[in-house]
């Protein structure tokens, strides 16, 4: 017979070690922060054991608390997600994908046609957050660019992000060798500030500064490049389809990695999930495919 000790304070402590607080998983249930102390407080007794170490201004989870949350979040997000399979319309088939904006529109949304095509009865849904949105619950997997190391997901490697200038036929003609780039021209993107200097010094052209128009994301650098406005540093995958058309060239052939990586990330009980890992062979079938796809000089 199954055995489950006091469901409502197993939620209690689960939602407050993923949130880091009483508060906040009070928040995500709709008690106060006092309710669900006690209900953590009520589990622990019952368990015999300590779950939390309470500090003065935070919590601190004990090893048992740790392995216990390990355990516990990847069962509701099963629960969540048989929860919305079950009471989804009949015939509908949702895989939601958390990307960035530029991701989206550079590669994945290109791309999809090929996936529908394959697979038409699976409804795919893109949400964008931007590179710092953490993984949602209701994610069906994501697309992130980053070391690996994302606590309780499963991250498979997809692309290099390898770094290579890119600018219009017009303005690649100008440029013999790295030492005639000049600063103006550089477009630059915001939240990457290091891209420009990390190629410039593999180079060895470290005296020229990027100091041309600065865009919010890769994407809109992208499309300045594209205008003719200056020279993009273009990230791998996001400019492969540009390269193969001839909207942008690559004037030299140095491409430099970024450091990370693109990820496919997914809690692990979407593994057995049909519609996903329907999706997961997909994907990984594409970017080995623009992966082994040489940038167009």
């Amino acid at each position: 017979m199954r055995r489950l000790l006091f469901l409502n304070g197993i939620k209690a402590f689960e939602a407050a070690a993923r949130s880091g607080s009483f508060a906040g998983a009070g928040l995500e249930l709709n008690v106060s922060a006092a309710a669900i102390s006690r209900m953590v407080h009520l589990l622990e007794q019952r368990l015999g054991i300590a779950l939390f170490e309470r500090k003065a201004n935070r919590l601190v989870m004990t090893p048992a608390g740790r392995a216990y949350q390990s355990g516990l979040t990847p069962i509701f997000d099963a629960l969540a997600s048989l929860t919305a399979q079950v009471t989804a319309p009949s015939g509908v088939r949702v895989l939601t994908i958390g990307v960035g904006p530029s991701f989206a529109m550079r590669w994945l949304i290109p791309r999809l046609a090929d996936f529908r095509k394959q697979e038409p009865d699976i409804e795919v849904r893109i949400t964008t957050g931007g590179m710092a949105a953490p993984f949602a619950d209701d994610w069906s997997c994501g697309v992130q660019l980053g070391d690996g190391a994302w606590p309780d997901l499963v991250a498979e490697p997809l692309f290099a992000a390898d770094l290579l200038p890119v600018c219009v036929p017009r303005l690649a003609a100008q440029l013999k060798r790295p030492s005639d780039l000049k600063g103006p021209s550089l477009l630059r993107v915001a939240h990457s500030p290091d891209d420009w200097p990390r190629w410039l010094k593999a180079a060895g052209v470290a005296r020229v500064t990027a100091r041309g128009p600065e865009l919010q994301y890769y994407g809109q650098a992208l499309q300045a490049a594209s205008d003719g406005l200056g020279i993009a540093m273009g990230i791998r995958p996001y400019i492969d389809d540009d390269l193969a058309a001839g909207r942008l060239i690559a004037p030299f052939a140095l491409a430099v990695p970024k450091g990370m990586r693109w990820y496919l990330v997914y809690r692990s009980f979407r593994t057995d999930q049909r519609d996903f890992a329907a999706f997961r062979r997909w994907i990984i079938r594409a970017a080995t495919g623009s992966a082994d796809r040489p940038p167009r000089r």
